[in-house]
């Protein structure tokens, strides 16, 4: 097989620059790609010397809380930037590490040290808010050289809305100091009255230190290699950081420990296993440990922080295999769902969280997202996820301990989030500084009329009544299971008189799918969008209708032979280069997969599975993005890249495991104890899929799934406990 091309990169935005929430690409990142770390609430976005880059724009930094602290880290030979050689990101992202060594260095026009005669290692890791460094120094020509080696940084101490390019009038006081030999302070005094501070730690203390540089001045003999470590912490107490060795180890272990209990994949086809692995590392580093449990943060650099819709769909996308995450999600949600009206923060008892901040300028309101409400999907997403998690688990205990937040989310649902009773649910924006659009494709212009025009609020969006329909579905389900037998009948009846106003409402038959939304006059929003494949997955669709939304979406003007497209081409504000208008999201892809696969369009889950594997290959460590653009596919040449998508980003890195759960079609039963397929699949490229360790209840088993053209055989090398598997075949 030929060597595949790289992917390539176009210069594309987010928002109009008038718009309070745009993040700007100003910059080009490809020469440089950036590299990820993230510990807890810390996050550190590295280029591939491993330096934080002094230049102005883009997303470089050490971040803790929505604060950067610090914003220039660069390591210079002798004055002079050293040469890459390499860098690599561990496989679990336990540490990323940088090969480098010294160009060719003169001194009275002559060189006195050939290029690569020096090599210097440099490792870094993240852990308890601190960003740790080892950079191994070591001399391989057969002479003692001197060298210099200096570390440059700098802060602003900027919160995490200035460096997306928010602009402020007023800042507090910053300040510098040295704490003896060995560690430099940077300190900054906010307006919100927080001091915040960070502690550069050298071992052992340079030959010269400032609140700017720390210099070392060496003489390394022929295959001598000298160690020097730098610890930056965060808002650090007077207690000196860990050691860097017994830090890392202690890093590993945490990492170690928090995936044991989940399930393994592994493939047929290697460069799949690859992708798989990558996701699962990138989910492990953007899990979160909260007071109430394992939390999934969305995404590096924009979004490391508690997000209500992007947690709870990551959940349920992993609920297969590590149905523990949910638990958390849910209990984490539940303790910050709104209890009272606030217009500001979009807030109104009863709603679910849509995104927290803890930086100075959320502290202030400069911002609303301190405690931030304003999206329409999350409250009826948390109410579904509750019943998918019991489902899955058989947990009922949990699910009776958040019965009051599931209670109080339906009470929003039919309440304030149905304001003129019509019974469907919309929004709209309660102040100016909140978001315009409040669904996932939250950009200024994603929903549009035909003409392009954009749409009049409230507006009611028509996968967000298929979220409503499923979660009354799986509500009634627990109301049932916990014995509250009319409450559940009176779900069932209105999920039933949803799914038909639905159909009436929201169908339209010239396009041959579901509008993309009503405005604020009941007026549909007749364009093709990927909108209809998640109302797919809801369930809400008639099955003759779900055929027709099917057939749509693998056509060309939907499907780019990469993934469906956001919006279909020859729509009015069709752009591929677009943030929700032609672009193309995995975890849009992975949740209309399950949609195909509850209508039994296997054939149609297998496309997409291709399209999404294939396009995983080109990528960067094998990881898939937030989003890439939507142009068409072309024989020899990658998928073209979004450059200021977040990568990771935790519903793109689930977005592989989600396409397996599709194709095999898997169903769980912990109340009988049994695991179904049902009319599984598996796409050409992989012949064989083995699940190790699949849990149900106190049970596990493990499952070896193989390919015979159209069909599979199964078979079970390992059973604990009371658990039964089948293969249910049903014709299409």
């Amino acid at each position: 097989m030929p060597p595949k091309t790289a992917a390539h990169v176009f210069a594309a935005v987010e928002e109009p620059a008038e718009t309070p929430f745009y993040i700007a690409a100003t910059h080009q990142p490809a020469t440089r790609l950036p590299r990820a770390l993230k510990y807890g609430d810390t996050f550190i976005v590295l280029d591939s010397r491993g330096d934080i880059s002094a230049t102005s724009g883009g997303s470089a930094g050490l971040f803790h809380l929505d604060t950067r602290y610090l914003s220039r880290l660069e390591l210079l030979v002798n004055a002079t930037h050293p040469l890459l050689l390499g860098s690599n990101l561990r496989d679990d992202n336990s540490a990323f590490s940088v090969d480098l060594s010294n160009p060719d260095l003169k001194a009275d026009q002559r060189i006195v040290l050939e290029r690569d005669t020096v090599h210097i290692l440099r490792t870094m890791f993240l852990w308890r808010s601190t960003a740790y460094q080892r950079l191994g120094v070591r001399n391989y020509g057969d002479r003692a050289v001197d060298l210099q080696i200096s570390i440059l940084f700098e802060n602003d101490f900027a919160d995490l809305f200035e460096v997306r390019g928010a602009h402020r009038e007023h800042r507090g006081t910053a300040a510098a100091n040295l704490r003896g030999t060995d560690q430099a302070l940077l300190i900054y005094r906010g307006l919100d009255s927080k001091v915040r501070r960070t502690a550069l730690t050298f071992d052992p203390p340079p030959s010269r230190l400032t609140t700017s540089a720390a210099v070392y001045e060496l003489n390394l003999g022929p295959g001598e290699t000298r160690p020097l470590f730098l610890a930056v912490s965060c808002d650090a107490a007077d207690t000196r950081p860990r050691p860097f060795l017994p830090a890392f180890i202690a890093a590993r272990r945490e990492l170690r420990e928090a995936t044991r209990q989940q399930t393994s994949v592994e493939t047929s086809n290697e460069r799949f296993n690859e992708i798989l692995c990558r996701s699962a590392a990138d989910l492990a580093m953007l899990m979160t440990d909260t007071p109430q449990g394992r939390y999934p943060y969305a995404g590096i650099p924009w979004f490391s922080t508690t997000f209500g819709r992007d947690g709870l769909i990551t959940a349920l996308q992993m609920l297969w295999w590590s149905p523990d995450v949910a638990r958390g999600v849910l209990r984490r949600l539940a303790v910050y769902q709104a209890k009272t009206a606030d217009p500001l923060a979009d807030s109104e008892p009863g709603k679910i969280l849509h995104e927290m901040r803890g930086g100075e300028m959320a502290a202030l309101r400069e911002v609303p997202f301190g405690l931030y409400y304003g999206s329409v999907d999350s409250t009826p997403l948390f109410v579904l996820l509750a019943g998918l998690y019991a489902e899955r688990t058989g947990d009922l205990q949990t699910v009776a301990e958040l019965w009051p937040a599931i209670e109080a989310a339906l009470g929003w649902i039919d309440g304030p989030g149905d304001p003129d009773g019509d019974g469907f649910v919309e929004y709209a924006r309660a102040n100016e500084q909140g978001l315009v659009n409040q669904g996932w494709k939250d950009s200024h212009d994603a929903v549009f009329h035909a003409d392009g025009r954009l749409a009049d609020g409230p507006i009611a969006l028509a996968e967000v009544q298929g979220y409503v329909y499923a979660a009354k579905r799986m509500a009634a389900q627990c109301a049932r299971r916990l014995g509250n037998y009319s409450t559940a009948r009176q779900l069932d009846a209105e999920a039933n008189r949803l799914a038909t106003h639905f159909e009436s409402a929201f169908w339209c038959p010239e396009i041959e799918t579901y509008a993309l939304a009503l405005d604020g006059a009941k007026n549909p929003c007749r364009v093709r969008t990927s909108n209809a494949g998640q109302v797919l997955f809801t369930g809400i669709a008639a099955s003759e209708r779900a055929a027709h939304v099917a057939k749509g979406l693998l056509q060309t003007d939907f499907f780019s032979g990469w993934g469906i497209r956001t919006v279909a081409r020859g729509e009015a504000r069709y752009n591929p280069m677009s943030y929700h208008n032609g672009s193309i999201w995995p975890h849009d892809n992975a949740l209309i997969a399950l949609g195909l696969s509850r209508y039994e369009h296997k054939h149609a889950v297998q496309a997409l599975f291709e399209g999404l594997f294939d396009a995983g290959t080109y990528m960067d460590h094998r990881r898939l993005p937030e989003l890439f653009c939507g142009f068409q596919r072309h024989h020899g040449q990658g998928p073209t890249l979004y450059p200021v998508a977040c990568s990771p980003q935790a519903w793109a890195s689930a977005t592989p495991f989600t396409l397996l759960e599709a194709s095999l079609g898997l169903q769980f039963d912990p109340f009988k104890g049994e695991i179904r397929l049902c009319n599984p699949r598996l796409p050409a490229f992989l012949d064989e899929v083995i699940l190790r360790d699949l849990r149900l209840g106190s049970a596990s088993v493990d499952l070896r799934v193989r390919r015979h053209k159209d069909t599979v055989s199964l078979d079970t090398p390992r059973i604990s406990g009371d658990i039964r598997v089948s293969i249910v075949f049903s014709s299409s």
